[in-house]
């Protein structure tokens, strides 16, 4: 069982979460609408489970492992993108939007 722990925090949080904030990452840098971040943490899950089995002898089949997998990969996925969106708006729009917070922006006539 702590296998199975280790085996979830190193290779599906650190090592897909990471391809999961890329691809946040990459859709908010192409002005892609966050709706494909599902599709494509659904996939990256897919593949998850896969590399588990095939490199770590985990369960290939199981319906709670891949919800579970593909849930931490879209919230990473997910503040990749919000990140990104956030930097790209305060950059790109400066006489409009000042930041607010790491996640968030505001307009500057509410300043």
């Amino acid at each position: 069982m702590t296998a199975d722990i280790w085996v979830f925090l190193i290779f599906t949080a650190i090592f897909m979460g990471g391809a999961g904030y890329l691809t946040g990452q990459a859709l908010a840098s192409t002005w892609r609408p966050i709706w494909q971040l599902i599709a494509y943490s659904l996939l990256l899950g897919g593949f998850d489970r896969f590399f588990v089995y095939a490199l770590f002898k985990g369960q290939l089949l199981s319906a709670s492992g891949y919800v579970m997998d593909s849930c931490v990969i879209m919230l990473i996925a997910f503040l990749g993108y919000r990140i990104t969106r956030v930097s790209i708006m305060v950059r790109q729009y400066p006489w409009l939007y000042c930041r607010k917070g790491l996640l968030g922006w505001k307009n500057i006539d509410s300043v």
